[in-house]
């Protein structure tokens, strides 16, 4: 029988997709208060370059980004952090209609795992109605697209941030272990 050991912290991050400036940064402070500082923020990409999904409720020309947290967290705190970023587009919603989409996942050494409230083969159940979803791996030469790996997370934009925050997180883990 194997032994249960407590798993490795892992580096919480937030997929954001937005129409405007104001929606963003009265997010980006409300995400800050809620889980700290934030230490990378990648390049704002135009979203529609990959969807329109989300044309018909937040708009066109929405742009998509990145931001992670400096302090590791338990891969529990997942679920409480899909639920509490619903919350917070809700209240940042106008006339009913979201104005910015902030979807919160984790990055491991080997993998980046994201929220859904949205069940499918491919997801686990979590708690309090979210699932998790292993988006992409890690291998040697860097995240592997999956065959659900949402096109956005597979561009360079992508690559670049996720990468960086695995680096920063592995620097990270090696100094707790010290």
């Amino acid at each position: 029988m194997g032994k249960i050991y407590e798993p490795n912290l892992v580096k919480l991050f937030c997929g954001i997709i937005s129409s405007g400036q104001n929606s963003t940064e009265k997010a980006l402070e409300e995400l800050e208060k809620k889980f700290g500082t934030a230490d990378l923020t990648s390049k704002t990409h135009p979203f529609n370059d990959f969807s329109d999904y989300y044309n018909p409720e937040m708009g066109k020309d929405l742009t998509r980004f990145w931001i992670s947290f400096e302090k590791p967290v338990s891969a529990a705190d997942l679920a409480p952090a899909k639920v509490w970023t619903n919350s917070l587009e809700d209240s940042l919603s106008v006339n009913g209609k979201r104005r910015i989409n902030i979807d919160p996942g984790y990055i491991t050494p080997a993998n980046v795992i994201l929220a859904s409230t949205k069940d499918f083969s491919h997801r686990i159940y979590l708690k309090d109605g979210i699932y998790g979803e292993v988006t992409t791996i890690y291998k040697k030469s860097g995240f592997v697209k999956l065959p659900w790996s949402y096109p956005d997370y597979m561009s360079e934009t992508a690559a670049e941030f996720l990468s960086a925050a695995r680096a920063k997180l592995l620097l990270q883990l090696k100094r707790e272990r010290k």
